[in-house]
């Protein structure tokens, strides 16, 4: 799908490399989690859009059939096991076809505990 020869230099690029079905998904996840995370840093990381609170905090992806939320904490995904009943799950990444995107409030939700974990390791590294 991707030329993986070439990594993206930035969000906007690795979403044009994109077929035209996954480009709208991929910006509106992008646009939700910089509304629910403003102060994260965006980057490419793993060649793949990725949002930094103070780490690592979430990724967006695509494969040849799925759009990719990569939560990047395995118990956020076991705690949240009931929620995500009948949603493709692998690891810490949970797949979707890009014409039927995530629940938002299912996202937000994700968004907001991986913040809250990212701050909370982040204060007792501190300590």
């Amino acid at each position: 799908m991707r030329d993986n020869t070439a990594a993206p230099k930035d969000t906007d690029e690795y979403i044009a490399m994109l077929p035209v079905n996954f480009r709208g998904t991929l910006e509106k996840l992008r646009a939700l989690i910089q509304s629910l995370a403003p102060e994260a840093q965006e980057m490419i990381s793993y060649q793949i859009p990725c949002f930094k609170y103070y780490y690592m905090l979430v990724g967006i992806g695509a494969n040849k059939q799925y759009c990719s939320l990569y939560v990047m904490s395995p118990p956020l995904i076991a705690a949240m096991k009931a929620e995500l009943k009948g949603v493709k799950v692998s690891g810490a990444t949970i797949h979707f076809e890009p014409d039927a995107p995530l629940p938002v409030a299912l996202i937000k939700k994700i968004v907001r505990a991986r913040m809250q974990e990212n701050k909370e390791k982040a204060m007792a590294k501190e300590k």
